[in-house]
């Protein structure tokens, strides 16, 4: 044990919405921005430095009017007395919204502003430099090619809170973290002695519901499946596992047990595997995206996948069941083109308010030729005209003219990433 800890807790569960709290929301940092921030980082050489501030939510400024008993030990001559909290306590449901206002608002004191794309990122720009900052609760990320102004924001921060410098090795502490937690689910799972898996799931897997499927424990299977989701933020190859397991979290059989049993085998196989981010000397935006047609024994719904590279490291992806059913593979390709064309334009409008606006097309590799002919033919709508107006954002001119969707016939494998196992084309580290 380092130390010993006591804290002032409120009972927060006492509370009544409308009389002493109202809106709870407070943002926090996008794990994609983090992971851009660490792509630009690692091309122009850019220094990292990470903060924890002490007691975060004590010094947020309540609004409403909350009350609490007198504290044990506090003595007292007059009875029925209560005391009036005019600062957060931990236990309030809305601590964390006043202490992100007070630090923003502190941010700004300072002459940071707020990103567009992503409100927790704060940045300032000087001379032609940019000093970044991005805030996840108390823990924050500062970096840029701003040497002196990084050093003057963390004297003053050291002004209006009590912060604790964790260093700079950003990257070899969450390889570290990655590997406890993955050995660690394996273990609490009494698997550490299973055989591994080479995949993280069957390519062929066929699951579904059943009306004789034999059911299982519930609680430990969405348990199981909520660590997973967790563990594929910073683990990609299981993405697309992880979203299928995840669609039977209402009614799991022994077939889906099995299934994500098979992940945990595969995360024993490879518990370090992770990111690696490179210096590759430039920030193009490149985007990979691939659609199953009617995978889904169920429905027949289709399911889309895509990820984006931003200066030759992965920064994004995703995995997701399409919301309808398409009549056709080059449909579901098309719906599935415009989520990723979605997060490119989400990707250049990050890097424009960093100071770094893309000067060169942006790429969406697709391996169907009927879509791409579809996005970049007008003439094609005529056997696409039930689709939805909001999936026609590939063939938008201004689309078109920023972002070059193309066939890809080298990196044909990688296209095929999410739903052929994205693991063995994605570039990693196993260390």
């Amino acid at each position: 044990m380092g130390r010993y800890k006591a804290r002032l807790v409120a009972k927060g569960y006492t509370q009544t919405y409308g009389i002493d709290y109202e809106e709870t929301f407070a943002p926090v940092a996008k794990l994609n921005t983090v992971r851009v921030l660490l792509s630009l980082a690692a091309n122009l050489d850019w220094s990292l430095h990470q903060f924890d501030v002490k007691n975060a939510f004590l010094h947020g400024e309540l609004m409403e009017e909350v009350y609490m008993d007198i504290p044990p030990g506090y003595n007292t001559t007059q009875t029925g007395t209560v005391c009036r909290l005019r600062k957060a306590l931990y236990g309030l449901k809305q601590s964390p919204r006043p202490w992100f206002g007070r630090f923003t608002m502190a941010m700004k004191n300072n002459g940071f502003k707020q990103c567009n794309s992503d409100h927790t990122l704060i940045l300032k720009h000087r001379k032609g430099k940019v000093t970044t900052l991005i805030i996840y609760v108390d823990d924050m990320i500062i970096t840029g090619n701003d040497k002196q102004e990084i050093t003057q924001l963390q004297d003053y921060l050291a002004t209006k809170f009590e912060m604790k410098d964790l260093g700079g090795s950003i990257a070899a502490r969450h390889i570290s973290l990655s590997k406890e937690r993955c050995l660690g689910l394996v273990d609490n799972t009494g698997m550490l002695d299973c055989k591994p898996a080479d995949t993280p799931i069957l390519q062929n897997h066929h699951l579904g519901e059943y009306p004789d499927q034999v059911p299982t424990n519930k609680e430990r299977y969405q348990r199981l499946v909520g660590r997973l989701i967790y563990l594929s933020h910073t683990r990609p190859d299981i993405a697309y596992a992880v979203s299928v397991v995840s669609q039977f979290m209402h009614s799991p059989s022994e077939d889906h047990m099995n299934a994500v049993l098979r992940i945990l085998r595969y995360l024993k196989s490879a518990p370090r595997k992770g990111l690696m981010f490179s210096k590759h000397g430039h920030l193009n935006i490149d985007g990979y995206l691939d659609a199953d047609w009617a995978g889904n024994v169920t429905d027949r719904k289709s399911a889309s996948s895509y990820f984006t590279f931003v200066g030759g490291n992965l920064v994004t992806w995703r995995s997701k069941k399409q919301n309808v059913v398409a009549l056709s593979s080059a449909e579901a390709e098309f719906r599935g083109m415009t989520k990723g064309i979605c997060e490119l334009l989400w990707l250049r409008k990050l890097l424009t308010e960093l100071g770094y606006k893309p000067t060169s097309t942006m790429n969406l590799f697709c391996d169907n030729k009927a879509a791409i002919a579809i996005a970049q033919n007008p003439v094609q709508h005529d056997s696409i005209t039930y689709v939805d107006y909001a999936n026609h954002l590939p063939s938008n001119r201004k689309c078109v003219i920023i972002i070059d969707v193309v066939i890809d016939v080298e990196n044909n494998k990688v296209c095929h990433g999410d739903n052929n196992n994205i693991h063995n084309n994605l570039e990693g580290s196993q260390t």
